[in-house]
């Protein structure tokens, strides 16, 4: 599987760590940075692992961060982005499995090196469920984004 990963320099000292534990695990992997500790905003990279995956040139996507939450606001805002904060193993693979999530966002303040390998590997080997209810509920956060895209537009020609 192709993971593209990045985090800001919070997420900077566990980064290198979830590299390793991805190729471990047999995947192609791309960093985005950032590439040391010296401060920089989440939102930047974000932008930049979410884009990956949105154009297909990533299966998925990892951001690390200081809690994970920003990163995950972030990738959020972009459409066709369903992200998740994910630092237990039962939301690592859930939130694939009932919300068809394509990045997950993890804190390096919160989590730790030995906890890592169980929640990519939970994440990553995770399938969308073919349950109607799942499948219902993802479309309408589909159509969801449209809707609110369109308003935006037409708040912006006025």
């Amino acid at each position: 599987m192709k993971i593209a990963i990045g985090g800001d320099h919070a997420g900077f000292p566990l980064k290198g760590h979830v590299i390793e534990v991805l190729k471990e695990l047999g995947h192609e992997v791309t960093d985005y940075g950032s590439f040391d500790s010296n401060p920089i905003d989440f939102p930047d990279i974000t932008k930049v692992v979410c884009e990956k995956v949105r154009n297909n040139e990533a299966d998925k996507g990892i951001l690390v961060c200081g809690t994970g939450v920003g990163a995950s606001i972030a990738a959020n805002k972009i459409p066709g982005i369903r992200a998740s904060v994910c630092h237990d193993i039962y939301s690592s693979h859930q939130c694939v499995e009932h919300d068809d999530v394509n990045v997950m966002c993890i804190g390096a303040q919160i989590i730790g090196p030995a906890l890592v390998k169980e929640l990519v590997q939970s994440f990553l080997t995770a399938e969308f469920s073919t349950a109607v209810e799942f499948r219902r509920r993802v479309e309408k956060l589909h159509l969801m984004e449209l809707e609110y895209a369109e308003q935006l537009l037409e708040v912006n020609k006025k």
